[in-house]
């Protein structure tokens, strides 16, 4: 009973708040451009909170998402004003993602250091780190290519609304590349089922023969391979980078990656639920813009929203305790 009401409680939810922004904003927010605005703000969080499920998946966190994210930005940015071509600056950005990603894993699995602590310690060092690169400046369109920007703002004409094309964002289908690459390692592969293992018990995954040092390391490079990408993609969407730009993308991650775990059958980190989850805090972004809701108030809304996920989590996972 109480796994059903989780579930169908968190459906419930994501539904009643879909349903009040189509009433209250009938014209502009279920229209197929609003839709497809709604993809491209939420193409860098799907990016973040999909790899961040990699590490949910085992128990752990990385809270220093936001920050590597501002940091392969800046270092993007950097590298276009010495004249680095696009390709180059963008694989030595994602190079540093790859770099922290494996430093993190490297201090919680083989030094031993618990993933919050870890990786609220590598939070600070990325945010410094991004502030020292970019001397705490911003980035300007001017030293960034103009096809590095342009591809944010590209993507193929799927059709006509009131006269005008409408074009499915490139950003969108990165994210979507993403998940799908996500799906296929968590759900189809042995390599998925190994890091369910050790998230459900880690010591006895260890006791049957999984390499459980040499899977979290994976995983937190899979992280950090991710927030490095979003990062480009936010460079590149608003054709700049500064020190603090992903700064949100932390929180609001693995709110999407709690609001999931509400909408699965064992409470397990899923992506494809996870990419619900980030679907709702966009929507509920966009309508409470739309409605000229102060941003503070919906900070106030996604604290309250993580609450509730977390809650229902922890209910779920009770009544499965109960039940065994």
């Amino acid at each position: 009973m109480m796994q059903v009401a989780r579930r169908f409680g968190g459906v419930a939810g994501m539904l009643a708040v879909i349903a009040f922004f189509a009433i209250n904003l009938p014209e502009t927010f279920l229209t197929p451009r609003n839709l497809l605005n709604i993809s491209q703000q939420i193409s860098m969080l799907t990016v973040v909170a999909a790899t961040m499920t990699v590490v949910m998946v085992m128990g752990d966190f990385d809270l220093s998402v936001g920050s590597m994210a501002s940091l392969s930005g800046v270092v993007a940015a950097i590298l276009f004003t010495q004249d680095w071509s696009v390709p180059a600056a963008v694989g030595v950005a994602l190079a540093v993602g790859l770099a922290g990603g494996l430093f993190n894993g490297i201090v919680v699995s083989v030094v031993g250091i618990l993933p919050f602590v870890a990786t609220l310690a590598t939070l600070t060092v990325f945010s410094g780190l991004a502030f020292v690169v970019s001397d705490g400046r911003t980035i300007f369109g001017r030293d960034i290519p103009p096809g590095f920007g342009d591809f944010a703002r590209g993507g193929p004409v799927i059709g006509m609304a009131d006269e005008r094309a409408l074009v499915l964002p490139n950003l969108t289908l990165v994210a979507i590349a993403v998940v799908l690459v996500i799906w296929i390692v968590l759900e189809q592969t042995s390599y998925g089922r190994r890091l369910y293992a050790i998230g459900g018990n880690r010591d006895a995954a260890r006791l049957a023969g999984i390499p459980v040092v040499p899977l979290r390391l994976s995983a937190f490079a899979f992280t950090g391979v991710g927030a490095a990408l979003a990062g480009l993609m936010y460079a590149s969407r608003v054709a700049s980078a500064n020190p603090t730009q992903g700064d949100g993308l932390m929180l609001t991650a693995i709110a999407a990656v709690f609001l999931g775990m509400t909408l699965t059958r064992d409470g397990q980190p899923k992506v494809l639920a996870t990419l619900a989850g980030v679907a709702v805090l966009g929507v509920l972004d966009n309508g409470l813009t739309q409605m000229r809701v102060d941003s503070y108030v919906r900070e106030v809304l996604v604290g309250a929203i993580i609450l509730f996920a977390v809650g229902l989590s922890a209910l779920g996972r009770r009544g499965a305790a109960r039940r065994r």
